[in-house]
C-alpha cells in the first residue's frame, strides 16, 4: 500500500513538473507592469524580465529609482512615476500603460509595492501607521488592480500579487499581517471571478529576505522610535527589559534574512511566463519548510512554537 502511495506521489510531482515547464509563446511581444521597482523584489524582477526579452513597464516611486533602473536595463524597459496611495497617480499610470500596450492589452500586472513600519506590539503602534500600511499594501493593490484590470482582461493575462508568509500565519507586525491577509483574500476572489475571462491570478508568499524593508539598522531605529513614542502607561505594562529582549529577538531575525532575492523573483517570473502558473508560490526555505507546515498545525501548538522564546511583560499575570 505504501509503495503504491509513493508511486502516486512521484507521478503527481512528475506531471506537475512537466506542466509547469511549458512556457507561454511570443514572450517578447508581451508587456508586464510592475509596481515598486525602486529597489528590492520589484527592481530585481524588472531587470530579470528585461533580460528575458519581455517589454517591462516599471512603476517607481522616485525619479532617482527610475533613472537607476533605466541605467541598468535595455531600451525596451520604460519607467513611470507611481504612488500607489494616490488615485490620480494610479489613473495617470494606467493611461500611460494603455498608450504603450494598445490593442494587445497588458499581459502581466505585478503588485509588488509595499511597506513594513509596524516594528512593535500591536498597542505600541500609532493608528496612523496602521492607516499608512493598509493604504500601500492593501488599498494600493486593490486600486491599481481595478484600474489596470480592463487592460489585463484584454490580453487574457496574469495578475501576480506579492503577499507574504505573514499573510498565511500571523505572529508579529499586526498591521502588516492584516494587509497581507487582505491581499490573500482579494487574490482568491479575483481568481474565482476572472476565471471565465482567461485571466490567471497568482500569489507569491516570501519568507524572510534582505530588502530595504528588512534593513537591520533602519528597522532597529524604527523599533526604538516606536517604543519612545509609546504612552507611559503602556510602557509600564511591558517594561524596559521586555522591550530590550523583544528588540534583540527581532534584530536576530532580521540578521537571518536570505540575500538571494532570485528565490522570490523566479516565482514571479514563472507566474508570468508558465503556461500553467501556480495559485500560490512559497518563496524561501523558511517559508516552505517551517512557516507553511506550521500554518497547518493546531492553533494551540503553533502558538506555543511561535511564542515559547518570547519574553514576559513586566505586568504579566
Amino acid at each position: 500500500m505504501w509503495l503504491y502511495l509513493a508511486v502516486l506521489v512521484v507521478l503527481y510531482y512528475l506531471l506537475r513538473w512537466y506542466r509547469e515547464r511549458q512556457v507561454v509563446s511570443h514572450l517578447r511581444d508581451k508587456f508586464v507592469f510592475i509596481t515598486g521597482c525602486d529597489s528590492g523584489f520589484g527592481n530585481q524582477l524588472a531587470r530579470q524580465l528585461d533580460l528575458r526579452g519581455l517589454r517591462v513597464l516599471a512603476g517607481c516611486l522616485t525619479e532617482q529609482g527610475a533613472e537607476q533602473l533605466r541605467n541598468q536595463t535595455s531600451d525596451r524597459l520604460q519607467t513611470v512615476i507611481l504612488d500607489v496611495t494616490k488615485t490620480e497617480s494610479i489613473a495617470a499610470a494606467t493611461e500611460w500603460v494603455k498608450e504603450r500596450v494598445g490593442d494587445r492589452g497588458l499581459w502581466g500586472l505585478v503588485n509588488n509595492a509595499g511597506i513594513f513600519h509596524s516594528h512593535g506590539y500591536a498597542e505600541w503602534v500609532k493608528i496612523e501607521t496602521y492607516r499608512d500600511t493598509l493604504r500601500v499594501n492593501l488599498i494600493g493593490v486593490i486600486e491599481v488592480t481595478l484600474s489596470m484590470l480592463p487592460l489585463v482582461r484584454r490580453a487574457q493575462g496574469r495578475i501576480v500579487n506579492v503577499s507574504s508568509i505573514l499573510g498565511r500565519i500571523a505572529f508579529f507586525g499586526a498591521v502588516y499581517c492584516c494587509s497581507k491577509y487582505g491581499v490573500e483574500a482579494f487574490s482568491d476572489i479575483l481568481r474565482r471571478e476572472l476565471q471565465h475571462f482567461g485571466v490567471k491570478v497568482s500569489m507569491v508568499e516570501p519568507g524572510y529576505f534582505r530588502t530595504a524593508m528588512t534593513d537591520v539598522q533602519k528597522s532597529s531605529e524604527i523599533m526604538k522610535q516606536i517604543w519612545k513614542e509609546t504612552p507611559a502607561h503602556i510602557k509600564e505594562t511591558y517594561g524596559e527589559k521586555f522591550f530590550d529582549a523583544y528588540h534583540d529577538i527581532m534584530k536576530q531575525g532580521l540578521l537571518g534574512c536570505s540575500t538571494n532575492l532570485n528565490l522570490v523573483t523566479d516565482c514571479m517570473e514563472h507566474a508570468l511566463t508558465s503556461a500553467h502558473p501556480r495559485t500560490r508560490y512559497s518563496a524561501g526555505w523558511d517559508a516552505q519548510f517551517f512557516f507553511v507546515p506550521l500554518s497547518y498545525l493546531p492553533t494551540s501548538l503553533a502558538d506555543y512554537i511561535l511564542t515559547r522564546s518570547w519574553p514576559k511583560p513586566a505586568q504579566a499575570v
